[in-house]
C-alpha cells in the first residue's frame, strides 16, 4: 500500500450544503458531543460502582457506553475542528484509522444490540435458568466476540479501500473518511471494492436485525402468555429501553438504504444521527425509566459530594 500511494494527505470538504452555517453547527455538535461523553461516562461509572448493577444486562450496557464514547469520538473531533476554521486536512494514516475505527465500532454496535436482545430473550423466556445460561463466562465470550468481530469486519473494509493506489485528487467530499467518499479518489477501478464493501455492511446489518427480530418475536409470544397485567407490564418495561435504542440506531440506516439515490445532505444527516445523536440519547433511554440506574447515579453523586466536603 505504501509503495503505490502518492497522496500523503486528504482534505475533508465537510458536511454538504451547509456553507455559512459553521458557527451554528459548531455549537450544536459540540454540545451533543459533550453530552454524549458525559452521559455515557456517568452511566458507565454507575454500572461499575454499583454492586446491584453487576448483572449481564448492565454488563452489556457498560460495553455499549464504551462503544458510544468511542463511536462519536471517531468523527466528531475532526468535524468540530473543520467547523472551527482549522481546515479539513487529515493525513493518509489518519484517514485509514478513521475508516477502520468507524466500521469497527459500527459493526460492534450491531453485535452488541443483538447480544442484548438475546439477553432479554433468555431473561423473559427462561427466567429460572437465566443466571445459569447467562453466566459470567458466557457474557465475557459474547462481549469479546462482538468487539473482535468488529475488528475483523473493519480490517476487511479498510484493506479493500486502501489496497488501491491514491495519486490524486485528494479532496474527500464528506466530513469524515468513509468508503463511499474515499473510493472514488482511487487511481484504479474501485467498483469491486465498492460492491464487496456495500454487500458486507448490508448483510451484516440484515443478519443482526433478523436475529433481533427473532428474539423479540419470541419475547412477545412469552409476554402474551403472562396472565397478570402487572407481570406483562414489568416484562415489557425491561425491553422497552432496548427497543427504543434499536429503533434509534437502525431507523436512520433503514431510511437511507430505502432511498434509491440519497442526496449527500440526507446521507450526512443520517450519519450524524448515528454518530452523535444516538450516543447522546442512549444514556437517557437507559436511565430515565430505570430505577436501579437512577439509584446508582444518586449514590455516585452523594459519595462524591461527601468526599468533597471531607476535604
Amino acid at each position: 500500500m505504501t509503495n503505490h500511494t502518492m497522496v500523503t494527505e486528504f482534505t475533508l470538504l465537510g458536511i454538504p450544503e451547509t456553507q455559512g452555517l459553521e458557527n451554528v453547527l459548531l455549537f450544536l455538535f459540540s454540545t451533543l458531543y459533550a453530552c454524549a461523553l458525559l452521559g455515557n461516562l456517568l452511566l458507565l461509572t454507575a454500572v461499575i460502582s454499583s454492586p446491584q448493577l453487576h448483572t449481564p444486562m448492565y454488563f452489556f450496557l457498560g460495553n455499549l457506553s464504551i462503544f458510544d464514547m468511542g463511536f462519536c469520538s471517531t468523527t466528531a473531533p475532526k468535524m468540530l475542528s473543520y467547523l472551527s476554521g482549522w481546515g479539513g486536512g487529515i493525513s493518509f494514516q489518519g484517514c485509514v484509522a478513521q475508516l477502520f475505527f468507524y466500521h469497527c465500532l459500527g459493526c460492534t454496535e450491531c453485535f452488541l444490540y443483538t447480544v442484548m436482545a438475546y439477553d432479554r430473550f433468555v431473561a423473559i423466556c427462561f427466567p429460572l435458568r437465566y443466571t445459569i445460561i447467562m453466566n459470567h463466562r458466557v457474557c465475557c465470550v459474547l462481549a469479546t466476540g462482538s468487539w473482535m468481530s468488529g475488528c475483523v469486519h473493519a480490517t476487511i473494509l479498510t484493506s479493500l479501500t486502501f489496497q488501491l493506489p491514491y495519486c490524486g485528487p485528494s479532496k474527500v467530499g464528506y466530513y469524515f473518511c468513509d468508503m463511499p467518499a474515499v473510493l472514488p479518489l482511487a487511481c484504479e477501478d474501485h467498483s469491486l471494492a465498492q460492491r464487496v464493501g456495500f454487500t458486507n455492511v448490508g448483510l451484516l446489518s440484515l443478519i443482526c436485525f433478523f436475529l433481533i427480530l427473532v428474539s423479540y418475536t419470541r419475547i412477545g409470544i412469552s409476554i402474551s402468555k403472562i396472565r397478570s397485567t402487572e407481570g406483562r407490564q414489568r416484562a415489557f418495561s425491561t425491553c422497552s429501553a432496548h427497543l427504543t435504542a434499536i429503533i434509534c440506531a437502525y431507523g436512520p440506516v433503514i431510511i437511507i438504504y430505502l432511498q434509491p439515490n440519497p442526496s449527500p445532505l440526507l446521507g450526512a444527516v443520517i450519519q450524524i444521527l448515528n454518530n452523535l445523536v444516538t450516543p447522546t440519547i442512549n444514556p437517557l433511554i437507559y436511565s430515565l425509566r430505570n430505577k436501579d440506574v437512577k439509584a446508582a447515579l444518586r449514590h455516585v453523586f452523594l459519595k462524591r459530594s461527601l468526599s468533597l466536603e471531607s476535604k
